[in-house]
């Protein structure tokens, strides 16, 4: 498929239409993105000295990481207070999905610190708490950094999807375009998806170069 004429004539005579889905489409993913670190972060800093809240929170994120997206979409309709259409069921839907690689990053960042480091830190009397916030956290940034990378490009994938339920989004060109048989209107979804994707997967490595070497 090919991004010929007639698809930049389409996008320039409907522009505000495609910047507005763009917008809704950020909106959903920096929304879901939010709710997933606040929930992520603070459980994988609790999981690294307990294995058995370890065992259970990684595997319920794996379940809704395998379950497929227009499925889960599907399941979460009918919960009261979190499904119906819109873009509530789409956030937690979107949330779901990004929970598995921040946990998983969060925990292994702060879990492969050297032990040397911890040791020398216990001998310099600072206590469980300080040690994760002063020294392990700032040392597993970069990794943790990685897993929201990760999440954020999952996230706005599947946000596409999220059209589907009517939470807007870029993924409204899609079904139509799918719809009306019109590459023009794919396209006008499709493209600024992964132009976004691309852009925060280009933004977020770099930042997390930044923080390994530093």
């Amino acid at each position: 498929m090919n991004a010929s004429p007639s698809y930049w004539s389409f996008f320039a005579e409907h522009r505000a239409e495609i910047l507005g889905a763009t917008a809704d489409h950020m909106m959903l993913v920096v929304i879901a993105m939010l709710i997933a670190m606040a929930i992520a972060l603070p459980l994988g800093m609790l999981i690294v000295e307990r294995p058995a809240l370890r065992a259970l929170s990684m595997g319920i994120a794996n379940i809704f990481q395998t379950i497929p997206s227009l499925a889960l979409f599907g399941l979460l309709i009918p919960i009261p207070f979190i499904g119906g259409i819109g873009r509530r069921t789409a956030i937690v839907a979107l949330v779901l999905y990004a929970l598995l690689p921040i946990l998983r990053n969060t925990y292994v960042g702060l879990s492969g610190i050297d032990p040397a480091v911890l040791e020398a830190a216990e001998a310099m009397g600072m206590t469980s708490a300080q040690i994760l916030f002063r020294v392990r956290f700032p040392l597993a940034l970069s990794v943790i950094l990685a897993g929201i990378r990760t999440a954020t490009v999952i996230t706005i994938g599947v946000a596409t999807i999220a059209a589907e339920i009517g939470a807007g989004g870029l993924g409204t060109f899609v079904f139509r375009g799918v719809a009306l048989v019109s590459d023009s209107l794919i396209l006008a979804g499709a493209m600024p998806a992964a132009l976004l994707a691309l852009l925060s997967d280009c933004l977020l490595g770099l930042l997390e170069r930044r923080l390994r070497v530093a």
